[in-house]
């Protein structure tokens, strides 16, 4: 036997994969994740280069967290009163523009204007 030519076994367990995922199949069938109904109450705030992104404030329609009011980020146009589905309504998005700042607030390095020097 040459070298590329695979052996006896490999060539039965290949073909026991093959015939399990065409048991699985099934024409014309789709699948789809669980998804939550949340409809968009609110235009936050456009983002993006190009303005493609947009956040949104929307309220949770079903599922665990019903009723709940999140912002998230939502590529394409969107209006209010459109209905979007969320495949997980538990992590919410970072506001747009806000600068992230260290602990203590005051954002740079700390200190005067003579920040990161000796005093003379």
């Amino acid at each position: 036997m040459g070298k590329n030519m695979p052996d006896k076994k490999g060539l039965e367990q290949r073909e026991q994969r093959r015939e399990k995922t065409e048991e699985v199949r099934v024409e014309g069938e789709v699948r789809f994740s669980e998804g939550y109904a949340a409809e968009v109450k609110e235009i936050v705030a456009r983002g993006g280069s190009r303005g493609e992104l947009t956040q949104v404030m929307c309220q949770i329609l079903e599922g665990p967290d019903k009723n709940k009011a999140i912002r998230r980020n939502v590529k394409g146009p969107v209006r209010m009163g459109d209905v979007l589905v969320l495949l997980e309504t538990e992590i919410e998005a970072q506001r747009m523009g806000a600068h992230r700042r260290g602990p203590g607030g005051s954002g740079g390095s700390g200190g005067g204007s003579n920040s990161g020097r000796g005093s003379r």
